[in-house]
């Protein structure tokens, strides 16, 4: 699931994304990976609360279109459902999309 609220920090709005992950026991580590960090498998991993949950909360740039994927244990790409889109990469896969305009509105098909 991904969470966005905005807010002011050091004098600048900032879009405050939480990316959380349901208990996934069958991994050691989960890193956020995406063009935010340059891509950088290990820049960026996720934190167990006490129920097994993983969180990870970044401040990102205001009106933008951020590309991301969760990586298991340095091996195994994760989907997000609830990502705000998707498009696919050179790689014959999918990349996740979070919008951080604070106007945008999620289209669930409905």
């Amino acid at each position: 699931m991904i969470y966005k609220t905005f807010v002011e920090t050091n004098g600048k709005r900032m879009a405050r994304v939480t990316f959380m992950l349901p208990n996934t026991p069958r991994a050691e580590k989960i890193h956020l990976v995406g063009d935010f960090n340059d891509w950088n498998y290990s820049s960026h991993p996720f934190h167990r609360d006490h129920k097994g949950a993983r969180t990870l909360t970044l401040d990102l740039e205001l009106g933008r279109v951020y590309q991301f994927r969760y990586l298991r244990d340095g091996e195994e790409w994760m989907n997000d459902s609830q990502a705000d889109a998707y498009v696919y990469n050179p790689n014959g896969t999918y990349n996740f999309i979070v919008v951080t305009d604070p106007d945008f509105e999620r289209y669930d098909g409905a």
